[in-house]
């Protein structure tokens, strides 16, 4: 049976659902894509598989989340409900809100598989380019997995999705916490160009971290 704080306040009730451990984990997986439940176990480094499965239960219960038959119809996937779906928005809130926390490094906590989609679309959001239209590949070094985060500085702003095959201006590995301190604002580019691997045109990744390569001192 779920808790109840027994007050008529939304964020108790929100709290109700989705404020247990690692519920709001398992909904940022699902905010990159819909998944197995092995692949949520292994993107949730830490969780016992007896309570993964009480958690999935319970999202699914309260209408978060909904199983749907994987392609082929051969194996299960959790996906995010419509309503579940709108759970982006605050935990976008959260990461950006989170930076100060960030700052003192990772302290040999794991950086999770696949996170760095919902970090980087939450820490760009809003942001403008500062150079040229381009696209700029992003990895975390020690992802043997080889997985792209594919950053787009257009006109209109800067776009955060998987990789889609298209040809890369650049491509850009570093730590997970220089990423992330690039992306929020709190490390210069030029202050870490010997700490990171750019494969490519610098200017693309000035375009979206730093000012354009020929910007006067």
């Amino acid at each position: 049976m779920r808790r109840s704080y027994g007050q008529y306040c939304g964020l108790a009730r929100a709290l109700e659902v989705v404020g247990d451990r690692w519920n709001l984990l398992i909904v940022r997986q699902l905010l990159i894509a819909p998944a197995r439940y092995q692949e949520l176990l292994d993107g949730l480094p830490g969780i016992a598989t007896n309570l993964l499965a009480d958690r999935l239960r319970d999202l699914e219960a309260a209408g978060v989340i909904e199983r749907r038959l994987a392609e082929g119809g051969r194996a299960i996937t959790y996906a995010l409900t419509p309503w579940g779906a709108q759970l982006r928005e605050p935990i976008e809130g959260l990461i950006r809100w989170s930076t100060p926390l960030m700052i003192r490094g990772p302290e040999g906590d794991t950086f999770p598989a696949g996170s760095l989609l919902v970090a980087l679309r939450a820490l760009l959001r809003g942001k403008a380019p500062a150079g040229r239209p381009s696209t700029v590949g992003i990895t975390v070094n020690g992802d043997t997995d080889g997985r792209l985060v594919q950053v787009c500085a257009t006109p209109s702003g800067i776009e955060v999705s998987p990789h889609d095959e298209r040809d890369l201006d650049a491509v850009l590995s570093a730590d997970a916490a220089i990423i992330l301190g690039l992306a929020a604002g709190v490390l210069a580019l030029e202050d870490v160009l010997e700490l990171v691997d750019i494969q490519g045109d610098e200017a693309a990744v000035r375009a979206i971290f730093g000012a354009p390569a020929n910007a006067s001192p």
